[in-house]
């Protein structure tokens, strides 16, 4: 752990000791520590044991309960499709990549704007919202062509590396299944 991350330490009665500043806090402090992308780092009190994503996919569950929640039941299944799956790895290195672009996107826009209306903080937000208001269907329009184009690409990287398998094992002969022994393979098959 970095001499700059906080360590934060998880007792067991689920309360929350912050070391930086030797006193217990709440979940909610947790999550603000986030917003101000401060480094840190939570361990079980007794074990020692990393539980970082642990406690930060509790604020996301916290945030997914109330209000707006960012993902869909259909995105959440699929997420958990994944799981064991061979494509597990590059799923989360490909969500990672993209939530990585979409901020820098964000960041870019907002330098944008301070170096057009300058650090007037008020203004500044009022702007960005009206911004994003008036931009929201034009920005949604080009996220989704990015995913599409990203699926895309994701499928034509599939198809490729089923053609390598086939060609791979091509002059193999396989055992055939009983019952199957007179059957001519359909199209697309081996």
């Amino acid at each position: 752990m970095p001499q700059s991350s906080r360590l934060i330490k998880k007792y067991p009665n689920r309360r929350l000791y912050d070391t930086k500043t030797s006193a217990y806090i709440t979940l909610s402090d947790v999550k603000d520590m986030v917003l101000g992308c401060e480094t840190f780092a939570v361990v079980d009190a007794k074990t020692g044991e990393d539980l970082t994503r642990a406690i930060l996919l509790q604020i996301i569950l916290e945030e997914e309960s109330g209000g707006l929640p960012l993902f869909s039941t259909d995105l959440l299944a699929q997420m958990i499709r994944f799981y064991g799956h061979a494509m597990q790895g590059m799923l989360g290195k490909y969500l990672e990549t993209n939530i990585k672009a979409f901020t820098d996107f964000q960041h870019k826009l907002q330098e944008q704007s301070r170096g057009l209306y300058g650090e007037n903080q008020p203004a500044h937000s009022d702007l960005w919202s009206q911004f994003l208001n008036f931009q929201g269907p034009a920005m949604q329009t080009m996220m989704s062509a990015y995913v599409d184009q990203s699926r895309k690409l994701f499928q034509q990287m599939q198809d490729q590396l089923q053609q390598q398998t086939r060609s791979m094992f091509n002059g193999m002969q396989f055992p055939v299944p009983p019952g199957e022994e007179g059957k001519k393979p359909e199209a697309g098959e081996g």
